[in-house]
């Protein structure tokens, strides 16, 4: 169980993946401290190494850093993009599990609470420092505040034409669709099993779409679910020749053949209203005619 935060408490914003200014992150910082804690800048905060944020050891070291020092007890990633998978497999998570802390981001970020998760901890997928002055994005700090200072978490969102009705009970696993099916295979794949799966994604062409859903349908990650729930697919792309389908309907038909309950249209992913999700808790999905209830299962 990772404690939640308290006013006085330390926590850190560092970059895993593309590089981030400070300027970009100064409005995160202000809404951290407006909160009563005390905000530490890690040195990939600034650090540039042509797309990265720092070079491999730079952003492996400030990850390191921050997992190991005791006195921070979250960790944001500042902004997302690439990079996280060049550096996880050198993450010596010893002290991490011994000291649990809140780690904080979604995209990119995916690799981490995957990796996390297999760990049986549990991580915090939400929005991210640069995306702070986003318009629209208020809704979104709010959640990521109810999340780290451990106030509930329980959602209502609007019916969707193609979702399926029933309930589903399991450990919420998932984020962004191009990040699992990239870690297929290695020490960071997760198993889906009895879980409710969240997916999302951006700027992907629909074709990329279908390809990384029969890749998951195939190696049996789509087959066993509590639950399915569908986040934002963001500025889907379509080839000269068109595919044919949304990404919706790429989806439902790679989903249509299983029972389980499926929520399209949940608020999360890379769009301003990106609600605050904890991966590797219990959660309970509710779809019926009337719209769809996640509720976290109280601890």
């Amino acid at each position: 169980m990772i404690p939640s935060l308290r006013p006085g408490d330390k926590i850190a914003i560092i970059a895993t993946a593309r590089k981030i200014s400070h300027p970009e992150i100064e409005m995160a910082v202000r809404v951290f401290e407006s909160w009563g804690l005390q905000v530490v800048v890690g040195q990939t905060i600034g650090a540039s190494y042509n797309y990265f944020a720092g070079d491999d050891a730079l952003r492996l070291q400030d990850l390191q850093q921050m997992l190991d020092d005791e006195s921070i007890e979250a960790i944001i990633c500042g902004r997302g993009g690439y990079g996280t998978t060049r550096i996880i497999d050198q993450v010596d998570f010893t002290k991490f599990r011994k000291h649990p802390k809140w780690l904080v981001g979604f995209s990119d970020v995916t690799a981490l609470h995957s990796h996390i998760h297999n760990l049986g901890l549990q991580s915090l997928h939400a929005i991210m420092p640069l995306l702070f002055p986003k318009e629209g994005a208020e809704d979104s700090i709010e959640t990521l505040r109810r999340a780290l200072f451990g106030e509930d978490l329980n959602y209502t969102v609007a019916p969707h034409a193609f979702n399926r009705t029933g309930t589903g009970t399991g450990q919420l696993v998932g984020g962004n669709l191009s990040m699992l099916h990239t870690l297929t295979g290695t020490r960071s794949d997760i198993s889906t099993e009895g879980k409710i799966l969240f997916l999302e994604d951006l700027c992907e062409y629909l074709y990329h779409i279908d390809r990384m859903l029969v890749h998951l349908d195939r190696s049996g990650k789509l087959a066993n679910l509590a639950g399915l729930i569908i986040g934002d697919m963001s500025d889907m792309n379509d080839a000269a020749v068109p595919f044919g389908k949304t990404a919706s309907e790429i989806i439902l038909e790679h989903t249509g053949k299983y029972n389980y309950p499926v929520c399209y249209g949940f608020p999360v992913g890379h769009e301003p209203l990106n609600l605050a999700l904890i991966c590797g808790r219990v959660a309970q999905m509710e779809v019926s005619e009337a719209g769809t209830r996640l509720a976290y299962r109280q601890l």
